[in-house]
């Protein structure tokens, strides 16, 4: 365990594979810019790998007043041990006082490593981040500027705001797309700061002998407009109506976890919170009831049109237009009238 440092940084680490940053590190740059202000201390980004030049540059001009770098043949590839070393390495060494990973594989398998490894907390899957002053309802003691986890809880039925008063560093993880991405700015001054950190061979134990990467099927968070089809849709023949209407529109096909469960399209297509967060200009639900659950993926889009045969289903309460209806009726003049424009 650290002693907490009030000064020290807010830290993320920069995931990036093959020389190029995962979209939930710059996303985080920006939150830790917020949370960094507010404390009145700098942020600074954790960057290991290999063959990095430029990287560094461009998480200074996403919000980062400092990047450390370890760039080194052996970090070429993610290995829990060696990876978990160099961020605990720099971690003792700087004392920051708040620590961001995003929730990705990687993240969710480095971030407890290096939490027991420095005898810190660690909240998994949060939503958001707040700093506030804290009082213990026993000692009535007031903690001040506390990081405030916030996470979904018992399948999303809470909202959980977990604090961390004396382990530190105060250490999260954050889900993909729950942080909005700002605009980076090329002109903004930091340092990149190169850092050494001693790997014996035990530390990176595994050699890759081939690699062989799937190319992403969907791209849900990229996507402006989505269709997402829900267990309303009764049936796998009938999610092709999803499909027809993205098709149409020229959108991205989403789903539900009760889609998803059963079996009408595969998990890659889920949206919520144990699916993909999505932002996108238009949300089209279809037969999606609005579980607390699915809300927590898309309810941050900019518009929001549900579609659903139960006036009283919880999707109306976050969208902007609803219509309550068939939706084997609907869906397929939605598409005549979209085509009929054309």
């Amino acid at each position: 365990m650290i002693e907490p440092n009030r000064q020290g940084e807010v830290w993320v680490f920069a995931e990036q594979e093959d020389g190029r940053l995962h979209d939930v590190s710059l996303e985080l740059c920006g939150k830790a810019r917020q949370l960094a202000d507010q404390l009145g201390v700098k942020t600074a980004a954790v960057l290991p790998g290999s063959g990095l030049n430029g990287l560094g540059a461009r998480l200074v001009a996403q919000g980062a007043d400092r990047v450390y770098v370890v760039d080194r043949p052996e970090l070429a590839y993610y290995q829990t041990n060696s990876y978990a070393k160099v961020v605990a390495t720099l971690v003792a060494k700087h004392r920051p006082q708040i620590v961001i990973y995003g929730a990705t594989p990687i993240g969710r398998d480095l971030a407890p490593r290096v939490a027991s490894t420095m005898r810190a907390g660690l909240t998994a899957d949060c939503t958001d981040l707040e700093i506030k002053d804290v009082t213990e309802a026993k000692t009535e003691v007031t903690h001040k500027n506390l990081l405030l986890q916030i996470r979904p809880a018992f399948g999303g039925n809470i909202i959980a705001t977990i604090v961390n008063y004396d382990w530190w560093p105060q250490m999260a993880t954050v889900r993909e797309g729950v942080m909005p991405l700002l605009d980076p700015d090329p002109s903004r001054a930091g340092e990149v700061i190169p850092e050494t950190v001693d790997l014996a061979e035990l530390d990176a134990p595994l050699k890759l002998i081939r690699r062989h990467v799937e190319p992403r099927k969907v791209n849900l968070k990229g996507a402006r407009v989505i269709v997402a089809g829900g267990g309303g849709l009764g049936s796998k023949e009938n999610f092709h109506l999803i499909q027809q209407l993205a098709g149409a529109i020229g959108g991205a096909v989403g789903a539900s976890r009760a889609a998803v469960d059963s079996g009408y399209i595969g998990k890659e297509y889920q949206i919520g919170q144990t699916g993909t967060t999505v932002r996108p200009a238009l949300y089209i639900a279809v037969g999606i009831s609005g579980a607390v659950q699915h809300r927590a993926g898309m309810e941050e889009s900019a518009k929001i049109i549900a579609i659903n045969s139960d006036a009283d289903a919880p999707i109306f309460s976050v969208a902007h237009y609803g219509i309550v209806g068939d939706l084997n009726k609907i869906i397929p003049m939605f598409i005549k009238a979209i085509k009929e424009k054309h």
